[in-house]
């Protein structure tokens, strides 16, 4: 269904393009820090490598030792080459900081989107962030979770989170667009053109114009019934996904061992 709240724009001026830009470049940041993470930068640029690097060379240079240089080097090559593909490293050290970086996106993305939910819809989504936070712990903490399995979860319970915000913004656009729509006006509107296309005292091109305009106000009608409809199935769906985050709760708390 198109949104009857945003016409179709030829192109855009230059708040959105800005916008657009920034959103772009957030895009390919966030691509090149989750989907192709850089374990070798982050290896080498982590603040513990740099310090031991830096302090190994400056004793070299203060002591006029190359060996220490030399071996500052080879220390640094052997970390470089092992280091970043290394598992265990991996899953303590620098995917915890991947981790983090990403929440902290996920948390400033969300709270511009936010901004244009009333009062009562952002306390809905936060509730569910705060919920989603608890199933995770929830699920580290259970033993009866893999590694795999709890990852899987995880990103279910991150989906719903953004399925149930980008939905709570589409349910508050339509509410204000609705808002703004006199459904009584535009019905006596409808009857007006009715009659008049109707009436025989009326040229034939009065009466042709009268049914064009019937013709539009008709499907305004039918596309703010279209409107209506879809309100009532997502608030349904927002009430599923909030009961269906506690029933994960539930299950995760409740799973055994095999």
């Amino acid at each position: 269904m198109a949104d009857p709240i945003k016409p179709n724009q030829a192109g855009l001026p230059p708040p959105k393009l800005a916008q657009a830009v920034r959103d772009t470049a957030k895009d390919m940041a966030k691509e090149a820090i989750f989907e192709k993470r850089p374990y070798l930068k982050m290896a080498f640029s982590n603040p513990y490598n740099l310090s031991l690097l830096g302090g190994a060379l400056a004793a070299s240079v203060l002591t006029l030792n190359p060996i220490l240089a030399l071996g500052a080097i080879g220390a640094e090559a052997i970390w470089l080459l092992h280091g970043p593909d290394n598992p265990t490293l991996r899953r303590l050290l620098w995917d915890p900081r991947f981790e983090k970086i990403r929440l902290a996106l996920e948390e400033q993305d969300r709270n511009e989107r936010m901004k244009a939910l009333p009062e009562e819809q952002r306390a809905r989504v936060e509730r569910l962030v705060a919920r989603q936070q608890d199933i995770n712990r929830l699920a580290s903490q259970n033993p009866s979770f893999t590694g795999d399995l709890l990852r899987g979860e995880l990103i279910k319970t991150r989906k719903l989170v953004d399925s149930f915000l980008e939905m709570a913004l589409t349910c508050s656009r339509y509410e204000n667009y609705l808002a703004d729509i006199d459904l009584d006006s535009l019905e006596r509107d409808c009857e007006r053109w009715r009659t008049r296309a109707a009436a025989k005292n009326a040229t034939q091109q009065e009466r042709d114009i009268a049914g064009k305009n019937l013709a539009v106000i008709l499907k305004r009608i039918e596309k703010l019934k279209d409107i209506k409809n879809y309100l009532g199935v997502a608030k349904g769906q927002l009430d599923l996904i909030e009961n269906s985050f506690q029933l994960i709760a539930d299950q995760i708390v409740t799973m055994q061992s095999p």
